[in-house]
């Protein structure tokens, strides 16, 4: 009895670690790929790029959910029902296609040093928009969320201002969606988990892209077919990264149904702090001290802030 169970933690163990594995793998490749094919390999078409990456969920979505039923399928229900999914849609597309505009401009490093500071944004539009107050403690931990960033801006030798703003324009829209899918689908007949809520959202992102891929990059099949003769491996690339694009979110649904939400707290910030080192050692971008020190100053405070959440709502259900 005991030697069975010992076995079968074993295999949860080595099935957890594997989804983390590919967590990792997944958000941290498709980064350093949206960079390469954005700056190294001279295709600077990052709507083509989200209408891409938006292509290949909702395509893969189908399959996985629909086809393989990793997921149980959740039935959009009314009109109303859509038209909030189709909102949420339109923040998410923007926030996407925001970040990879930032990354022709910004090393992956700064990049992901401004992403950090989402827990800013969501306080922030949690309180403007449904006037969602938080203890005075949890406000103290996003001072150096913020300041951490300010530093590293300072300290950073490849500042662009157009990446900066549309960098904090992509996370400032990552937050505002998380604020809205709590508003808007907050009901229990239309509350959708993440992978269902992506099978809706991709198709809607896919239509609202087209039209602006073909008034702002134009010239996107053109420069990608020569690029295609130039470089062997571009068509693979790009295929590569549009199925990490979705691995990323299947991974992330997994690791967060597969683990408690203090693991995954974790294991977000050292993310993000591992894409930061591998991009540094592959791209060799030029970091100094102060932009360094700024960063960490940020990371710490995100895990402040997420401890601080994490005490402040146990206190208030141990109190009921």
């Amino acid at each position: 009895m005991i030697t069975k169970m010992m076995m079968q933690f074993k295999k949860d163990g080595i099935f957890i670690a594997s989804l983390i594995v590919l967590w990792y793998s997944s958000n941290i490749g498709v980064l350093l790929l949206n960079k390469l094919l954005l700056s190294n390999y001279g295709f600077g078409f990052p709507i083509f790029l989200t209408m891409c990456h938006m292509t290949a969920c909702a395509l893969l979505s189908y399959i996985s959910i629909v086809v393989l039923k990793i997921v149980p399928l959740q039935k959009v229900k009314s009109r109303s029902q859509f038209a909030k999914i189709s909102s949420l849609s339109l923040v998410f597309c923007g926030s996407v296609v925001g970040g990879n505009v930032s990354l022709r401009y910004l090393p992956v490093s700064f990049n992901q040093a401004v992403g950090a500071t989402t827990p800013f944004f969501t306080a922030l539009f949690a309180y403007l928009v449904s006037f969602k107050r938080e203890a005075w403690i949890i406000y103290a931990c996003l001072v150096p969320v913020v300041g951490g960033v300010v530093i590293a801006s300072g300290g950073e030798p490849s500042f662009h201002l157009y990446g900066f703003i549309m960098c904090i324009g992509a996370t400032a829209a990552r937050a505002f969606k998380s604020v809205l899918q709590g508003i808007l689908l907050s009901s229990e007949g239309e509350k959708l988990n993440s992978m269902n809520l992506l099978l809706y959202m991709s198709p809607i992102a896919v239509i609202a892209l087209i039209p602006f891929t073909i008034i702002m990059e134009p010239t996107v099949l053109d420069v990608f077919m020569s690029l295609g003769l130039q470089y062997k491996f571009m068509w693979l690339l790009l295929l590569i990264n549009s199925a990490m694009a979705y691995s990323a979110n299947l991974s992330n649904f997994l690791v967060t149904k597969h683990t408690s939400a203090l693991t995954l707290q974790v294991l977000g910030n050292a993310k993000g702090a591992v894409a930061v080192v591998i991009s540094i050692l592959l791209f060799r971008n030029p970091v100094t001290f102060m932009g360094i020190g700024g960063y960490t100053i940020t990371v710490l405070g995100v895990v402040a802030y997420g401890e601080a959440k994490r005490r402040y709502k146990l206190t208030l259900t141990s109190s009921v």
